[in-house]
């Protein structure tokens, strides 16, 4: 084989795989939720459940993740879906007035916020957030757009909370209707379309 033809080959295996991938940054509650939301939009290859917004190193879920947020990292195909596609989906996918976490977890690891990583996800995300508020001038929008920071995925022994919707869908299922967050995002967004 020559040259051309490794190079040629090489380029098929990067375009077959994620190397053209952009990562966003979203936290909107429960990290199992998000991921099941996110991974259901077409140019997403996958959503993967962690920790980000705080200090400490290797955060937990049983164990220390103080300042963290739950979070989900959104690994998607530009070409497909757009950064703003997914701020808008983003939106829909949360209560952005519950200052205390979201559907039935409490806390600060279940508050919703946004993590744009580049000067151009930061102009989006403020641009999108601004459009929230004018929909609601009468509600006080609390998600937040913070800085991006170090993202932690799941892993080890908590290994089992990523793709959790897809390992136990009948607790899943259970645990999403007895939350509430379905019935709460209808009644704040209206039906789905």
């Amino acid at each position: 084989m020559n040259l051309k033809e490794l190079s040629f080959l090489t380029l098929l295996l990067l375009m077959s795989s994620n190397a053209f991938a952009a990562k966003a940054y979203f936290a909107g509650g429960c990290f199992w939720c998000m991921e099941s939301d996110f991974e259901k939009i077409k140019g997403v290859s996958e959503a993967i459940s962690g920790f980000t917004g705080g200090t400490i190193k290797d955060p937990t879920y049983r164990g220390d993740h103080s300042g963290h947020y739950e979070a989900v990292e959104v690994i998607y195909d530009p070409k497909v879906v757009s950064y703003k596609e997914l701020l808008d989906h983003f939106w829909k996918s949360i209560d952005p007035f519950d200052a205390r976490g979201q559907f039935c977890d409490k806390g600060h690891a279940y508050l919703s916020a946004l993590f744009p990583s580049t000067p151009e996800e930061i102009k989006l995300a403020h641009e999108s957030r601004l459009k929230i508020v004018a929909k609601f001038p009468k509600k006080k929008v609390i998600t937040p757009i913070l800085k991006a920071s170090v993202f932690y995925p799941i892993k080890g022994k908590e290994i089992h909370h990523q793709d959790y919707y897809k390992k136990s869908p009948l607790r899943y299922k259970a645990y999403r209707w007895n939350c509430g967050r379905d019935s709460r995002l209808e009644e704040i967004w209206g039906k789905k379309k």
